[in-house]
C-alpha cells in the first residue's frame, strides 16, 4: 500500500518524500497540479535519493479526479500538503484560496471514508493564532482572527479535520502547525521552488544576493519587536520534512484519534536579524529599504514546541545560521 503525498512537487512535500525515501519508504505516491509547483521537482529529489518517485498530475479540488485516484490505488494514509499559500496573494484572491484549499480537503476526506483509509496529516499553519495575545503560542492557544483568508482555510481546515475525527472514530489524524519553513537541503541539490516573486523572506534574500532582483522591502518599521520589524520562527525545511514522518508513524499507536502539534524552533527572529544573519553567513552584502506594514501580517508569533518534542521526540537540528546557509547553497545551484 502507497502512502499519498499531495503537493509533493512543492517546497515542503520534495523534502518530506526525500526525509521517507531516507527512513526506507519505499512505496509512495506523489500527486501534485503545479500551481505554485513545477516538474523539475521530481528530478531534484532524484539526483537526491537516486531513483524516480510514483507521480501524477491531479487537481484535488476536482471530486471525480481524486476519486479515480482513489480506486486505482492501494492507499494506506495521506499526508496532505496541496494549497495555495501565499499570505498576500490570498488577500488578493479570496475566493480562489477557499475553493482550492477547502474543496481539496474534503475530496479526500470523503474519498477516506469511502475507501477505509484511516491515516492523515494535515499541513497547517502558526496562522491559525492570528495575533497571539502571549507568546510563545502552545496547542492549547486559541485561534485568533485570522488576518489573512489563506489563514482562514488553515482554520477551516483543522476545523473540518476535527469533527471528520468525530463522526469516524476509526479515523486518525493530525493536524501539524508549522511556523516559517525556510532553508533547503543540506545536499544544495534542492530547495524552495524558484519563483520571479517569491513570498518568503528567505529565498527573497537569496535572490537579491544573486542579483536576479535589484532590492527588496523589509515591510513595517514600528512593530513593538527589538528592531521595529517582525518576529517569526523559522524552521529548517528539513526540520519539519522529519516531524511529518515522525508523525505519520504517530498514528499508530496515538490513544486519540485527533492531536495538534506545533512545529517550529521554539524562538522568534527579527526580519532584520534574518537580513543580517543571511549577510554574515554567508559574507554578502544585502540592497534593501525599509516600507510599511504588510496587510495580512502579524506582528510577532513563535511557538512552544514541548509537546511535538515529549510526545513526539523531535527536536529540531538545525538553526537559523544553516537556514540562510544552505538557502545560499540551493540559490546558487538552482539552475543546474
Amino acid at each position: 500500500m502507497a502512502i499519498l503525498i499531495t503537493g509533493g512537487a512543492g517546497y515542503i512535500g520534495s523534502h518530506t518524500i526525500v526525509e521517507l525515501k531516507k527512513r526506507k519508504y519505499d512505496n509512495l505516491l506523489s500527486v501534485d497540479n503545479f500551481s505554485n509547483s513545477t516538474p523539475q521537482s521530481y528530478n531534484r529529489i532524484k539526483k537526491v535519493v537516486g531513483e524516480d518517485i510514483n507521480q501524477l498530475n491531479i487537481d484535488l479540488a476536482d471530486n471525480q479526479m481524486v476519486r479515480e485516484l482513489f480506486k486505482k490505488y492501494a492507499i494506506e494514509g495521506v499526508i496532505h500538503f496541496a494549497a495555495l499559500k501565499s499570505v498576500p496573494e490570498s488577500v488578493e484572491k479570496p475566493l480562489e484560496y477557499y475553493a482550492n484549499n477547502i474543496n481539496s480537503l474534503i475530496n479526500l476526506l470523503d474519498c477516506c471514508k469511502e475507501f477505509e483509509v484511516n491515516k492523515f496529516i494535515f499541513s497547517s499553519s502558526c496562522s491559525v493564532y492570528g495575533n497571539p495575545n502571549e507568546l510563545p503560542v502552545t496547542e492549547e492557544t486559541p485561534f485568533g482572527k485570522a488576518e489573512s483568508p489563506y489563514a482562514y482555510t488553515k482554520q477551516i481546515g483543522e476545523n473540518i479535520l476535527k469533527d471528520f475525527c468525530k463522526a469516524h472514530i476509526n479515523f486518525k489524524a493530525l493536524s501539524l502547525r508549522y511556523f516559517n519553513p525556510a532553508g533547503a537541503d543540506e545536499s544544495g541539490l534542492m530547495g524552495e521552488i524558484r519563483t520571479e516573486s517569491p513570498n518568503s523572506l528567505v529565498p527573497i534574500l537569496a535572490q537579491q544576493a544573486i542579483g536576479i532582483r535589484n532590492s527588496f522591502e523589509v515591510f513595517g518599521t514600528d512593530y513593538n519587536t527589538i528592531d521595529g520589524s517582525c518576529i517569526r520562527d523559522y524552521i529548517h525545511v528539513s526540520d519539519i520534512a522529519e516531524a511529518h514522518v515522525i508523525a505519520f508513524e504517530h498514528l499508530s499507536t496515538m490513544k486519540s484519534n485527533y492531536d495538534v502539534f506545533n512545529l517550529g524552533s521554539g524562538k522568534g527572529n527579527t526580519t532584520l536579524e534574518v537580513v543580517k544573519a543571511f549577510e554574515k553567513e554567508n559574507k554578502v552584502k544585502l540592497n534593501y529599504s525599509l516600507s510599511g506594514r504588510r496587510n495580512g501580517d502579524v506582528e510577532a508569533i513563535f511557538a512552544n514546541n514541548d509537546k511535538a518534542k515529549n510526545l513526539l521526540h523531535w527536536t529540531p537540528k538545525y538553526q537559523l545560521e544553516d537556514i540562510v546557509s544552505s538557502a545560499w547553497k540551493w540559490q546558487k545551484n538552482a539552475d543546474q
